[in-house]
């Protein structure tokens, strides 16, 4: 027989607390192998994790009761999004557990490397007694924060608090947000860069970000500036970094990530007396540890019991069957999201979101898909179903739903347009055999599958194109899985997309944007 309450697993160490929930019960498997997770798992409703539980297609196969996946924290890369929400089932973190914990590190960074703090701990306990070292102060300091989303608003209030002047760089937010939290918006991160004493980072680590604080962005800050990374390890170039603190351009630096975690023991960083480090603990914290557990319980009993307003990654305002019905044009628009997130270079707008003829269920939730794919690679927090309309919003960009009958060759087609103050960038889709399919961008008619990296390149009707283009990856050991190619349009111009097996590095995408006699432009998107 079935039990009278949905049942919960727990296979990750996490702290519970002690809030008791008599309708559902819960079973802590702390430390599970995944053999014996796979043999237990069908008799479960509801499973918490933290990263170390791999929770494949595999995995929900064996679990035909399962309705609720709790992960404790921000990230869910360990969890098949995807898969969980074609069986309809609702995927919850708990995002802003750490909130709090990740800002105040990032205050004692600051202070730590503007005081010399690290420095005078290592000396003294050598039995050296230094008092000639000259610290500064942070009141009165310009503080730039690159990326004011949950974490960075926490640090811009913090700093304000402390009398601090809080410029703040971020394209996805509004002017009067930023006001609101008593700083100074920059449109340009170079602009902000020139200005600031204090330089802190606060965006999620993604195609966009990676490496954007670099050699050049490091040299526009003034002489005796100081870097602080609590975000992600690769947003700031460690080398570039490294070379800026041994010229005595940037004095000090405080670092709790990496982009190579654990740091290797013979890394330069460790060496020098100006930088402080501690090991990702931007999270660690008693309390919000506690506030991790009890919060991602909570929200996973509560789902199970039938509120999903809290913390849901996936679908959750969505019923099952509307989720199944629709699953594979939600996995189209949020994928479609995401390449219009990275086709146009100007700040967005409006999402513009059309849906031509007839779905297995009223397709307005694709627009949603549609919102929740393009915010994912600007927010430092998954968006959901729920709030990815409302983020959006907040962050001036305007969603639009429309639909009508199927004007082009395909039964169902969802075509989104990104606009902002310059040209808008189209990208249009369906679903064919089951899957996700591009099969228009900017007017260019191509048909493609969504994934890994794609390289976008409108080229001139040349004979040699595909081939000069071709040929500078295979030199770089850059291998093409796919290829796809556009007609000629009207102006001459062609279109063909490559999927590659891997990120091209920068220098290659420089040799590509070089190919000025058959390349008219070049877009690299990462899905």
């Amino acid at each position: 027989m079935m039990p009278s309450v949905p049942r919960i697993l727990v296979t990750d160490a996490i702290t519970l607390g002690d809030a008791r929930y008599p309708d559902v019960e819960v079973v802590d498997r702390a430390g599970i192998t995944r053999a014996e997770l796979l043999s237990v798992i069908a008799d479960f409703d509801g499973l918490i994790t933290r990263s170390r539980t791999l929770v494949d297609e595999a995995l929900l196969r064996a679990a035909p009761r399962l309705r609720v996946i709790g992960r404790g924290g921000v990230g869910v890369d360990n969890i098949d999004l995807a898969a969980a929400s074609r069986r309809g089932i609702v995927v919850l973190n708990a995002p802003e557990a750490n909130t709090t914990s990740a800002a105040e590190l990032a205050v004692a960074l600051m202070f730590a490397a503007a005081r010399g703090v690290a420095r005078s701990d290592r000396l003294m306990r050598a039995g050296a007694w230094d008092r000639a070292f000259l610290g500064r102060e942070l009141a009165g300091a310009r503080l730039g924060i690159v990326g004011i989303g949950r974490i960075g608003s926490q640090v811009a209030q913090r700093a304000a608090a402390l009398g601090m002047q809080v410029l703040a760089f971020d394209p996805y937010v509004t002017r009067e947000r930023v006001e609101a939290l008593g700083a100074r918006l920059f449109t340009s991160l170079g602009a902000m860069l020139e200005r600031v004493d204090v330089l802190s980072v606060h965006t999620p680590l993604t195609a966009e970000t990676h490496g954007m604080i670099g050699a050049a962005e490091l040299a526009l800050l003034p002489r005796g500036a100081i870097v602080v990374n609590a975000a992600r390890g690769g947003i700031v170039v460690e080398d570039a970094l490294l070379a800026a603190l041994e010229s005595g351009h940037v004095a000090a630096a405080g670092l709790d990530v990496f982009a190579l975690e654990p740091l290797p023991r013979e890394h330069p960083l460790l060496a020098r007396d100006d930088v402080v480090l501690t090991a990702h603990l931007g999270a660690n914290t008693v309390e919000a540890q506690a506030r991790v557990g009890a919060e991602i319980l909570e929200r996973t009993a509560l789902a199970l019991l039938g509120d999903l307003s809290r913390g849901a990654v996936n679908a959750p305002a969505l019923a099952p069957e509307v989720v199944k019905a629709l699953g594979r044009y939600l996995e189209l628009g949020e994928a479609l999201g995401r390449m219009a997130s990275q086709l146009g270079d100007e700040r967005v707008h409006v999402l513009d979101v059309r849906c031509e003829g007839r779905f297995p269920e009223p397709p307005a939730p694709v627009a949603v898909a549609v919102a929740k794919g393009f915010l994912e690679r600007i927010l430092d927090e998954p968006p959901n179903y729920i709030n990815a309309v409302a983020i959006a919003k907040q962050r001036g960009i305007e969603v639009r739903f429309g639909e009508g009958p199927a004007s082009g060759g395909y039964r169902q087609q969802v075509t989104v347009r990104a606009g902002g103050s310059g040209p808008t960038s189209e990208v249009a889709g369906t679903v064919l055999g089951d899957q996700p399919r591009v099969v228009a961008i900017d007017g260019f008619p191509i048909e493609i599958r969504p994934e890994g990296t794609m390289l976008i390149c409108t080229n001139y009707d040349r004979p040699g194109a595909i081939g000069k283009v071709g040929t500078i990856l295979g030199d770089a050991g850059v291998n093409i899985s796919a290829l796809q190619l556009s007609r000629v349009g009207d102006d001459g111009l062609a279109m063909f997309a490559l999927t590659l097996d891997q990120v091209p590095p920068e220098p290659v995408l420089d040799l590509l944007r070089g190919l000025h006699d058959v390349i008219h432009s070049l877009r690299t998107v990462r899905l």
